[in-house]
C-alpha cells in the first residue's frame, strides 16, 4: 500500500532536491575528509597494519615465500585489547538478556506490555539487532562516533503455496509483506550529518543526516519492489542506467563510496565496482524487448533532512513550516523516492553516539586514538629487540677483500665453507676477518619498559589485566577483588550511562512510538513465555503513557523496583494482617510477569477458591464427626459440590470425595453383610 506522504514530482523539482543534496556534501567536504583520514589511521593501528618500513615489508615478503628465518617487526597489541574489552562490557550490559529491550507497565496494562515485548522481540530477531549494536559499540570505541538508523521498514518477499484441490501438484507465488522496526549500524566512512550541532543532538537539532551504501543490481531491483507505489515512477529507468562514480579511496572525494585501505592491497577499491553483467549473455533474448543498460553496482544514498517545502516549490500541507523529509538517491544523481516523515517522535531517524563527550565535539579523541602513542612506543621498543636479534643472526664484520671474497662473506648458507685467495696462503687467517663483538645488554630492560608502557596505557583507559581477561597473581579477599574490578569497569559504566542517554533513551522512544503508530494486528510467538501472543494495536495505543521500555542500564527490576517489591511481598506473605489487605496471588503473578514469566493462566478463579474453601471446611467437620462416632458410620452433612459455586471441574480434576472414601459403596456393603457359604467338597 502506498505511503500517503510520498510525492510524485517533476524532473525539474527532482533536480532541485538532488542539487540540495550535493550542496550538503560540498559544504562538509573539508570536515568529512579530516574525519575519514583520522578513522583510517585508527583502523590501521587497530589492525596492526601501519608498519610500512623496508625491513618489515622485506621480512614479510620473505615469510610469505616460505623463508621463516627473516624476522618481521612486531606491533605490540595495545589498542585492540582495550577496545574489545570495552565492547564486551557494553554488550554484556545491553545485550546479555533474553531480549534487547523488555517492557513493563502497570498491572492493568500488563497484557499490552506483553504484546509490545513480543513485537520488539520479533523485530530484534528479524533485524539481528544484537549484531548491529555490537558493531555500533565498536565504532564508538574506535572513532568516538557511531551511528544507527532507526526506521519502520516494509519488506516484500515471496512464498510458494501448493494447491491441494482439483489442481493438486500446482503451485503459485504469494506475496508476503513484513513490516517492523529495523535498527541498522551505519558505516562511519560513508555517513554524513550536520556538524554544526553536537553529534548526540543531530536527531533533535540537526538539519540533515544520511549515508551511502554500495548495492548490487538485484538489491536495487528489490528496493524498487519494496517501495512499490512510493517510487518516483519516471525515475526508475534513469536510475537503472545511471553511471556510478568511480569508487575511490581518496578521502577528499566525498561524492564516491569510500573504502578505506587498511590491510595493504587485500581489498582493491576499484575492483569493488566491477562484477558480472548478467545481461551480456542474454542480449539475443532481449532483442525484441526494450533493453535497459543495467550497471554492475550502484551507490544508494539515503538522506533525512529538515526542510521548508515552500522553499522547494513543493505542494505539501503546512508548506511554510519545517518538516522532516526522506530522499533516496541513486548514484548521487537520480532521485527515486521523496516522502514526508510523519513519525510521532519528530526525530531524524539517525542517532549519533559519542561515548567520550566533554563538550569539544569532534575534537574529543576516542579510546583507540588515545592508545596509538603508547602502542607506537611499545612497538618501537619491541622493534629494537628484533633488530638486536637480526644483528645476532647476521653480525657486521670487517674483512680483507684481498684475501676473502665478499660473496663468500655474505653467503646466505650458514654451513657454507669460505675459501681464501692465494694471497692469504701462509699468513694468519684470523687477521683477514674481524667480527664486531656482539653485546645484548638492553633486551631485558626493553621488555620491562614495554610492560610499563602498556600499564600506562591501561591506566589512561581505566582498565587492568583482569578486566581484559588476564590473570593477575596476588592474594585478594573476595570483597577486595570485587572493589578492584568495580573500579576497573568504572570508565566503561560511565560510557554505558552516556550511551544510554545519548542513544538508547531516544531509541526506545522511537521504537515504542513506531509500534504504536504502524503496528498491525497479527499473532506472534513469544519465546520467553513460550506461547502465541495476539497483537491488538488498539490495546497498545490505549496503554501508550504507561509503558517503560528497559535495557541493560535501566533493567526491568530497576524500573519495577523489583528488590523492594520482593521484600514487600515476603512481608505480606508472613503477616496475616497485611495478607488480608492485599490480593497476594495477583501481586505475585504481576511480579513474575514483569520478569518474563506468564502465570496468569495458573491463577484460580473466585468460584474455584470459594468451592475449595467450602470443601476444606466440610472436611474438617467430617473428620471430627468420624472421630466421635462409635460405629464408624456417622451421619455426615452434605458435601459441597462445584455446581453450587458455579465452578466447572476439568476431567483431570475429578477425584473421589471424602464421603466416598470413608463410606463403602452399596455393592461392597451387601457383600460384606452376606454370610460366606461353606465350600462343597469335591467329588
Amino acid at each position: 500500500m502506498a505511503n500517503s506522504s510520498s510525492f510524485q514530482i517533476s524532473k525539474a523539482l527532482s533536480d532541485n532536491f538532488t542539487q540540495y543534496y550535493k550542496s550538503l556534501k560540498s559544504y562538509q567536504q573539508i570536515k568529512q575528509s579530516a574525519l575519514r583520514a583520522e578513522m583510517e589511521q585508527i583502523d590501521r593501528e587497530y589492525q596492526r597494519e601501519a608498519d610500512f618500513t623496508d625491513e618489515h615489508q622485506a621480512a614479510k615478503a620473505a615469510n610469505d615465500r616460505g623463508d621463516k628465518n627473516k624476522l618481521q617487526n612486531v606491533t605490540v597489541p595495545v589498542i585492540e585489547p582495550q577496545v574489545e574489552s570495552s565492547v564486551e562490557f557494553l554488550a554484556d550490559v545491553f545485550l546479555s538478556g533474553d531480549s534487547v529491550f523488555s517492557v513493563v507497565a502497570s498491572p492493568k496494562f500488563a497484557d499490552a506490555a506483553l504484546q509490545m515485548a513480543t513485537v520488539l522481540q520479533e523485530n530484534a530477531k528479524h533485524g539481528s539487532w544484537a549484531r548491529e549494536l555490537i558493531l555500533f559499540f565498536r565504532d564508538g570505541r574506535k572513532y568516538n562516533r557511531c551511528a544507527l538508523e532507526v526506521n519502520w521498514k516494509r519488506e516484500t518477499t515471496a512464498s510458494i503455496e501448493t494447491d491441494v484441490g482439483a489442481k493438486a501438484g500446482t503451485s503459485k507465488i504469494k506475496e508476503v509483506i513484513w513490516s517492523g522496526n529495523c535498527i541498522k549500524r551505519l558505516d562511519m566512512y560513508n555517513t554524513f550529518y550536520d556538524t554544526r550541532v553536537p553529534p548526540a543532538d543531530v536527531h533533535k537539532r540537526g538539519e540533515f543526516a544520511g549515508y551511502t551504501d554500495l548495492i548490487t543490481r538485484i538489491e536495487l531491483m528489490q528496493l524498487i519492489e519494496d517501495l512499490g507505489d512510493d517510487i518516483i515512477k519516471p525515475a526508475v529507468i534513469p536510475a537503472y542506467e545511471s553511471n556510478s562514480s568511480a569508487i575511490s579511496s581518496n578521502s577528499a572525494d566525498l561524492m564516491n563510496y569510500y573504502i578505506p585501505q587498511v590491510a595493504g592491497n587485500l581489498v582493491d577499491a576499484e575492483a569493488a565496482n566491477t562484477g558480472t553483467n548478467w545481461l551480456s549473455w542474454s542480449r539475443s533474448a532481449l532483442a525484441n524487448t526494450r533493453h535497459i543498460d543495467f550497471k554492475d553496482s550502484y551507490e544508494k544514498t539515503v538522506l533525512y533532512c529538515r526542510i521548508v517545502p515552500k522553499e522547494f516549490a513543493l505542494a505539501a500541507p503546512k508548506s511554510g513550516t519545517p518538516q522532516i523529509f526522506k530522499m533516496i538517491i541513486i548514484n548521487h544523481s537520480v532521485l527515486i523516492h521523496l516522502s514526508r516523515l510523519t513519525n510521532a517522535h519528530g526525530y531524524l531517524p539517525i542517532l549519533i553516539g559519542q561515548p567520550n563527550e566533554d563538550g569539544l565535539g569532534h575534537q574529543t579523541r576516542s579510546l583507540a586514538y588515545k592508545g596509538i602513542g603508547f602502542q607506537n612506543v611499545a612497538s618501537g621498543l619491541m622493534t629494537s629487540i628484533i633488530d638486536s636479534r637480526r644483528r645476532a643472526i647476521s653480525d657486521r664484520t670487517l674483512y680483507d677483500p684481498s684475501r676473502v671474497l665478499s660473496a663468500h662473506i655474505n653467503s646466505s648458507n650458514p654451513s657454507a665453507k669460505i675459501p681464501v685467495k692465494p694471497s692469504a696462503y701462509g699468513s694468519n687467517i684470523s687477521e683477514a676477518v674481524y667480527p664486531f663483538p656482539y653485546r645484548e645488554d638492553q633486551a631485558a630492560f626493553n621488555v620491562s619498559h614495554i610492560q610499563q608502557i602498556i600499564e600506562m596505557s591501561n591506566l589512561l583507559a581505566g582498565q587492568n589485566k583482569t578486566s581484559q581477561g588476564q590473570f593477575i597473581k596476588g592474594n585478594k579477599l573476595q570483597d577486595e577483588f570485587s572493589a578492584i574490578m568495580q573500579n576497573a569497569t568504572g570508565r566503561d559504566r560511565l560510557t554505558a550511562i552516556m550511551l544510554e542517554h545519548q542513544v538508547f533513551v531516544p531509541l526506545k522512544h522511537m521504537l515504542k512510538l513506531n509500534i504504536l503508530q504502524h503496528q498491525t494486528t497479527g499473532v506472534l510467538y513469544n519465546e520467553a513465555v513460550e506461547q502465541d501472543v495476539e497483537i491488538d494495536p488498539i490495546k497498545l495505543r490505549k496503554a501508550v503513557v504507561e509503558f517503560k521500555v528497559s535495557d541493560g542500564v535501566s533493567p526491568a527490576n530497576k524500573l519495577m523496583k523489583g528488590e523492594v517489591f520482593s521484600v514487600a511481598l515476603q512481608q505480606i506473605g508472613s503477616s496475616p494482617m497485611l495478607s488480608s489487605g492485599y490480593n497476594v496471588p495477583q501481586m505475585f503473578s504481576y511480579l513474575m510477569k514483569s520478569q518474563g514469566a506468564q502465570l496468569k493462566e495458573f491463577e484460580k478463579s473466585q468460584q474455584q477458591m470459594a468451592y475449595e474453601q467450602a470443601v476444606a471446611s466440610w472436611e474438617r467437620t467430617a473428620a471430627l464427626m468420624i472421630d466421635k462416632s462409635e460405629d464408624g458410620q456417622p451421619k455426615l452433612p452434605p458435601q459441597p459440590t462445584p455446581e453450587q459455586f458455579g465452578y466447572q471441574l476439568k476431567p483431570q480434576e475429578k477425584s473421589p470425595t471424602l464421603l466416598e472414601a470413608v463410606t463403602p459403596d452399596k455393592e461392597q456393603q451387601q457383600s460384606q453383610q452376606q454370610p460366606q457359604q461353606p465350600q462343597q467338597p469335591q467329588q
